[in-house]
C-alpha cells in the first residue's frame, strides 16, 4: 500500500521551511515549483502545496516509534507543540500547528 496524505499552504517557501524543521530534513522532491514532498516512511509521503484559498483547513496525524525523540528533535529545531494529548491506553499524541494552523499530530502508543 502507498499513502500521499497531503496539506495545503499558503506560502510555500514559508511552508517548506517549517517542515523542513519538524521532519529535519529537506523534501524527498518536488512535485512541482509550489509542491514538497517527504517521504515519512518506504511508501508513506506528505506532501505540501500552495494553495491559498484552502490552506489552514488540515489536519494529520503521524505515529513513531519513539515519540519522546521526534517531539524533542523538533524542539531543538525551534518548534515548539501547541497541545499535547493523551488517551486510553496508554496513546498519546503532541501537536504542532504549521504556520497556516494546519495540524500535525504525532503520537505513539498504537500496537
Amino acid at each position: 500500500m502507498d499513502l500521499f496524505a497531503g496539506l495545503f499552504v499558503s506560502d510555500f517557501e514559508t511552508s517548506r521551511s517549517w517542515y523542513e524543521r519538524l521532519f529535519g530534513r529537506e523534501p524527498a522532491f518536488l512535485a512541482s515549483e509550489t509542491e514538497a514532498v517527504w517521504e515519512l516512511a518506504e511508501h508513506r509521503w506528505l506532501y505540501i502545496k500552495q494553495d491559498p484559498e484552502h490552506a489552514g483547513h488540515g489536519e494529520q496525524t503521524i505515529f513513531y516509534d519513539d515519540l519522546d525523540a521526534m517531539v524533542a528533535a523538533a524542539a531543538d529545531r525551534g518548534l515548539e507543540p501547541a497541545r499535547h494529548e493523551d488517551y486510553p491506553g496508554g496513546v498519546r499524541k503532541v501537536v504542532f500547528r504549521d504556520p497556516d494552523g494546519n495540524e500535525i499530530g504525532l503520537g505513539a502508543g498504537i500496537g
